[in-house]
């Protein structure tokens, strides 16, 4: 069964905010594909091994247990809210959040859950490592670069906020982008628990009085499949002001 991390995530990045000094000196890293991109991706935790046998399932079994695979207290959100848009490239859909500002694409077929401390969460129902979520937190910073660099903030959200500590975790790339006269670090990561390992992209940025962070993942297993899918939402993030 898909159990989503309900943890204080909103808590843990302000103090995470908190934790760093007024200003402090950045750098550029080569890393993913895309510049200027934001993103939020939050490591959730989910079962592991069990649930590669359902991978196989046909479509139809797909729906059958698309209510079941959502544990408890996670609500699967009516697709005719108004987080769900027209198709705008072939596979996937796109998300325009105009009270926060942002917007970006996910797979089509994944579902909008409702998880305490996100702002928004769709995640496959068959694989629970496949998710993408987004976090906003109110923020007094003007610039990302305010807060350190890429490989700093990467490395800091990566142990405090997008993992549990439980994991071991390791940054595989970070990167600043600067896209429009804004910054944005993006950077990938791993993070292993006793029965899985999930990748994950994450890319962060501050706009409107507020820091974003988009997390999106898979388990390690999946990586090669779903790679190209991950780096799509990524890339297609963008902030927006409001």
């Amino acid at each position: 069964m898909v159990s989503l991390q309900n943890s204080p995530s909103v808590h843990r990045t302000s103090l995470f905010l908190n934790s760093f000094p007024q200003s402090q000196k950045h750098s550029t890293l080569p890393c993913c594909r895309r510049a200027g991109i934001s993103f939020l991706i939050k490591a959730e935790q989910a079962a592991s091994s069990s649930t590669g046998s359902l991978s196989q399932d046909r479509p139809g079994r797909r729906q059958v247990l698309a209510i079941g695979a959502v544990a408890p207290g996670i609500f699967l959100v009516n697709q005719n809210s108004k987080s769900f848009a027209a198709e705008t490239k072939k596979g996937y859909l796109s998300v325009t959040d105009k009270k926060d500002g942002y917007s970006f694409v996910y797979p089509f077929g994944w579902q909008e859950v409702v998880v305490e401390g996100q702002d928004k969460v769709f995640k496959d129902v068959i694989e629970p490592l496949e998710t993408v979520s987004v976090n906003v937190i109110p923020t007094s910073k003007q610039d990302i670069r305010e807060l350190g660099s890429a490989q700093e903030i990467a490395e800091t959200l990566i142990k405090k906020v997008l993992a549990p500590p439980s994991q071991k975790t390791k940054l595989i790339e970070a990167a600043e982008h600067d896209v429009d006269g804004k910054a944005y670090y993006t950077f990938e990561f791993i993070a292993k628990a006793p029965n899985y390992t999930r990748h994950a992209l994450s890319t962060v940025s501050i706009g409107n009085g507020k820091f974003y962070t988009l997390t999106t993942g898979a388990n390690e297993r999946r990586w090669e499949k779903m790679k190209d899918k991950l780096h799509t939402i990524i890339d297609s993030f963008q902030l927006f002001n409001v």
